[in-house]
């Protein structure tokens, strides 16, 4: 059977989305419940330092490649730099043809143009994947380099590598820490999810988002629901979240106090639901109903 996969993300960064997912984790061990761990927020990835995990397996992540020019056989015929619409060819001494990877676009017209054959495509490295163990169980995470790209490519490579453990050891569950907004790591990371839960604050930027956020769920056929997160901030914007779920027939799956204790306890890199009472009774009715949605699909 293939697991089925619990996607958490939010349209806007800093909502608490990882708060939540390191919470469903801690929740669901206690309930007894076996599954992968996976954070798909390669960008700016920061569940580790929550659940402190164990590296077993470590490997490079290939991106684009870039254009390199062979000194010993360019002419200096100048062709390549004419064409490069990313300016990425430098010229030094008026001789010597270098390509600036951070501007290299990996389009491979230079290589094509070139008449002496100079130019090669050499692919990069832009990150790691790794493969762990936690308390909770296997982890898959990742690290994008700082300025690398391809990070949907890198969010599918983490959640093929849990399917792959998942299915290995017949685990029910994959459960996703996504990345924030709507942009391409975002669509991977909800791409072929059973449930897909946005966290949203009740900020007026925050709910601008989780609105665009709920539109991306849409746009893709995924389930959805919607959990209100610092709930008591403004209770007028709690209930514009609400009505706004309302409408739109998305399942409101509950709200979250907000709580000083939740800061104390993410400080002493502590899982919110076990340090904090309240939070583990408000969220224990959202993960309830979370499992009752996905167990149906």
């Amino acid at each position: 059977m293939k697991a089925k996969e619990i996607v958490i993300i939010s349209g806007k960064g800093g909502t608490g989305k990882t708060t939540i997912t390191t919470s469903f984790v801690w929740w669901l061990s206690r309930k007894g419940e076996r599954f992968i761990i996976a954070d798909a927020d390669v960008d700016a990835a920061d569940m580790h330092i929550l659940l402190e995990p164990d590296i077993k397996k470590e490997e490079n992540f290939t991106g684009k490649s870039v254009a390199e020019i062979d000194e010993a056989q360019c002419t200096s015929c100048d062709i390549c730099r004419q064409l490069c619409r990313f300016d990425a060819i430098d010229v030094i001494d008026d001789l010597i043809y270098k390509v600036n990877p951070m501007k290299c676009d990996g389009c491979t017209l230079c290589q094509i143009a070139c008449p002496v054959n100079a130019i090669e495509m050499i692919p990069q490295t832009v990150g790691k994947w790794f493969i762990s163990e936690t308390e909770f169980g296997p982890m898959v995470h990742a690290k994008l380099f700082p300025g690398a790209e391809n990070s949907g490519n890198l969010v599918t490579m983490v959640k093929h590598q849990a399917h792959l453990l998942a299915e290995r050891d017949d685990i029910p569950y994959i459960v996703v820490d996504g990345p924030p907004g709507i942009g391409c790591p975002v669509t991977s990371s909800i791409s072929g999810a059973n449930f897909v839960v946005i966290v949203g604050e009740p900020s007026f930027s925050a709910i601008h988002d989780m609105e665009r956020a709920a539109q991306t769920a849409a746009h893709f056929r995924v389930p959805h629901g919607i959990v209100i997160n610092k709930a008591g901030l403004n209770p007028t914007n709690e209930k514009s979240i609400e009505e706004f779920a309302r409408k739109q027939g998305i399942p409101f799956l509950g709200k979250v106090p907000f709580t000083r204790c939740v800061i104390d306890a993410l400080v002493e890199k502590k899982i919110a639901a076990s340090a904090c009472r309240d939070v583990q009774e408000s969220l224990e009715g959202v993960f309830k109903k979370i499992l009752e949605v996905v167990n149906e699909s």
